[in-house]
This record gives structure tokens, C-alpha cells and sequence, in this order.
């Protein structure tokens, strides 16, 4: 028996199981159902040795690796360069929230929780590796993605069939990055982990952002390499921006997970995506309702501040969004009500944000039943694994490609 099933649903879980059902379905995600749809959580993430930089990274950086340091008063604080200290506070977890806490370290134990979700295939991002980027010398970034790199490919690399992870690119140094996708696309990895703001910090006119044409070469060699890349949340600036009464849901909001508006807004109105035309890319964790708002806002923008907007667009940016650009969810119902309306069943990508309390594991199809009913089989079948597979080029089997066709 697996530990995700002989782990008591304390009270604050148990509406992780309410469901409406799947009646009408053709198909379900349910894994004893002999045609459940085809699987990609597009959103999980690894779970790291503690220490993982201070043993691998070269020595000169070894005492600036993120750390945590006693005081004088014997209280614990986590210390990243680009970070705000803050403090350790020992928190106990009880059932399912102690499980997704101690979960994702052993990669046997990754597949068979994941198998028992429903999940055919894992996209894996770092986890304490997210501070990677939190420094403002980006050589030394770059020196913490190629430890995270080495390591992830080291773990997952043989198991493709059922876990990829993405390479961590720092693009503050533009020639480390070069160097780093060139690497991981000849050991393998078929995706790369951008930060959502390419140089480290709050905003900055003076600072290069990804509609420049400095990021050309580096846009080119993508390109080249065929690989998707994506930007997850909470990366490019310190999302804990907020303290005191509501902090926690403040800084995931408007800290966390609004911010991966604008590399988006950056790739789609600048003409990156002209000149690029077979660039893929995806926003992960950030949700999807507010896709159409930004497409329509940027459409309203570029028909209403024409005489200000340069380059000249072929299309609007609404178009390059759709052809190029996929967003990952755990459960967005707006979201996913907007998506026919809007046409971006083609865009939007499941995840089961495996093992964060954020995400819907180990209950993910009594999640997709609650908040999916409005889409159609087609739909679903696109959302749950089919678009992934279109984003980081997967093998679907035969009999779960039907939906496609």
C-alpha cells in the first residue's frame, strides 16, 4: 500500500475528496479506468538535498550559498542573498499536510505516487532550488542552475518515460546562459526554466528584460535546440514582499504569481515571436484565468496606443499568445469556463503541483471532476496531457491519442 493512501485525510483535507462525479464522461482521470486520459502534470517539483549547493558548488562560492545561521538569542534565520532574512519557524504538519511536506525525494517512490494519481508523465522544477536566481551577481546564478542541472539530470535523466525536468538558465549573464542551454540540450533535457524578470530584483528601467534584442542570440539558440522553455512563479524578484495581517495570501497573489504577467506581455508584443516563429513557451504555476484579460488588454493596448507602439506587429499580440504560449493550473474553474469562449483549449496545461500543498495530489481526479465539468472530452483530453505533449514533444500512446485527431 502506498503512503499517500494509508496516510490518514486529517479535517482540513477532507475537501481535497469532494467531487461531483464524472457522470457522462467518456473517460475519466481516474487510474482504474482502462481508457483514462493521457497525463502530464506540467508543475512539479523536486525535493533536494539540504546540501545540495554548499557540497557541489566551486569552493569560491561555497559561503554565499543560501544558509541558515543562529543568533546570539539561539533563533534560526534562512539567509539568500537577494532574499530578506526571515525566520525559521519550526511548524508541525499532521496527515496529509505532513506527507506533502516529506515527499519527492526518492524517485522510485516519486513514480509510484504519481502512477497512483493518475500522472503519466511529471515536468519537474527545483524547489529550494527557486532561490537560485535570488542573488544580483548572475554569475553566481549561473554557477547554482549548474549545480541544480547536474543534479536533476543525475536523478531523472534515465526515467524520461515518466519524469522530465527543466534546466535552470540564469539570464543576468548572457554568456553563461549560452553556455548552460548549449550543455543541457546535448545531455538531453527537452526544457529550460527561464526567471520571470532575466536580472534579479524590484523594477528597473535601466535593467534588460526579454523584449530587448540583447536576448536575441539566446532566443536563436533556443530556437536551434528545439526545447520549450517556461517561467515559473516567484522567480526574477522576491515574492515575499508583504508582512503582517494577510501576508501569506498577499505575497502568493500579487507578489508570487502576478508577476508572471510580464515576460509574457514581454515575448508577445515586442516581435520576439515574429522572429522566433517556432519558440514554445509556458507560465507555470501561475494559473489561467487571467489569460484572457491579459490578451484582450494587450490587444486594446496595441489598437488604442497604435501611434506609440513600435515595432508594427503582423498580428495582434493575442495571436502570438495562441500560437506559441501554453499556461499550467492545479484548479482554475474561471480559467478553464473562459477557455472555449476564448479559444485557448489549445493553450492551457494541467499539473498536479506534486508534492506542494498548493497542488492536488494525491486527490487529482476528484479535483479535474470538480472543476472541469464545463469542458467537453476533447477538451480535457488537450488540458490533462495532450498540450504538453505539443509543448515538450512527448509520445502519447495510440489509444490515448483520439482526441487529437
Amino acid at each position: 500500500m502506498s503512503q499517500a493512501k494509508s496516510t490518514e485525510i486529517n479535517p482540513p483535507n477532507l475537501w481535497r475528496l469532494e467531487t461531483p462525479g464524472h457522470q457522462g464522461w467518456p473517460r475519466t482521470a481516474r487510474v482504474g479506468d482502462p481508457n483514462k486520459y493521457y497525463m502530464v502534470s506540467t508543475d512539479s517539483h523536486a525535493n533536494e538535498p539540504a546540501d545540495l549547493w554548499s557540497t557541489r558548488i566551486d569552493a569560491k562560492y561555497k559561503e554565499r550559498v543560501p544558509r541558515i545561521i543562529t543568533d546570539e538569542k539561539g533563533v534560526q534565520w534562512r539567509y539568500t542573498e537577494g532574499y530578506r532574512p526571515d525566520r525559521v519557524r519550526v511548524m508541525s504538519f499532521e496527515g496529509e499536510d505532513w506527507l506533502r511536506q516529506q515527499s519527492g525525494a526518492v524517485v522510485e517512490e516519486r513514480i509510484r505516487d504519481n502512477r497512483g494519481d493518475g500522472v503519466d508523465v511529471e515536468i519537474i522544477f527545483p524547489n529550494k532550488g527557486l532561490a537560485m536566481w535570488a542573488t544580483p551577481d548572475p554569475v553566481f546564478a549561473s554557477a547554482q542552475c549548474k549545480v541544480w542541472n547536474e543534479w536533476a539530470w543525475e536523478q531523472y535523466g534515465a526515467h524520461q518515460d515518466s519524469m522530465l525536468p527543466c534546466a535552470a538558465i540564469a539570464t543576468g549573464d548572457l554568456d553563461s546562459a549560452m553556455a548552460e542551454i548549449e550543455r543541457v540540450a546535448k545531455v538531453g533535457f527537452r526544457g529550460l526554466t527561464l526567471p520571470c524578470k532575466p536580472i534579479w530584483g524590484g523594477h528597473d528601467v535601466d535593467h534588460v528584460n526579454y523584449n530587448l534584442p540583447h536576448f536575441d542570440k539566446m532566443w536563436a539558440l533556443i530556437q536551434e535546440a528545439d526545447l520549450a522553455f517556461t517561467f515559473h512563479v516567484s522567480t526574477g524578484r522576491d515574492p515575499r514582499a508583504s508582512r503582517g495581517n494577510g501576508g501569506a495570501i498577499i505575497n502568493y497573489v500579487t507578489h508570487s504569481l502576478s508577476p508572471t504577467i510580464e515576460p509574457v506581455a514581454n515575448l508577445c508584443a515586442s516581435g520576439v515571436l515574429e522572429r522566433f516563429p517556432k519558440l514554445r513557451f509556458a507560465t507555470i504555476e501561475a494559473g489561467i484565468g487571467w489569460v484572457a484579460w491579459l490578451l484582450e488588454a494587450m490587444d486594446e493596448a496595441y489598437r488604442k496606443h497604435h501611434m506609440w507602439v513600435r515595432p508594427k506587429l503582423q498580428g495582434l499580440p493575442s495571436d502570438y499568445y495562441r500560437a506559441h504560449a501554453f499556461a499550467s493550473f492545479q484548479e482554475d474553474p474561471v480559467g478553464l469556463t473562459l477557455a472555449e469562449p476564448f479559444n485557448l483549449s489549445d493553450n492551457f496545461m494541467w499539473a498536479n503541483d506534486y508534492p506542494h500543498h498548493e497542488g492536488t495530489w494525491p486527490h487529482s481526479a476528484e479535483a479535474i471532476e470538480r472543476t472541469m465539468p464545463m469542458l467537453n472530452d476533447t477538451q480535457r483530453a488537450k488540458v490533462l496531457g495532450l498540450n504538453a505533449a505539443r509543448l515538450f514533444k512527448l509520445e502519447v500512446p495510440k489509444h490515448q491519442q483520439l482526441a487529437a485527431s
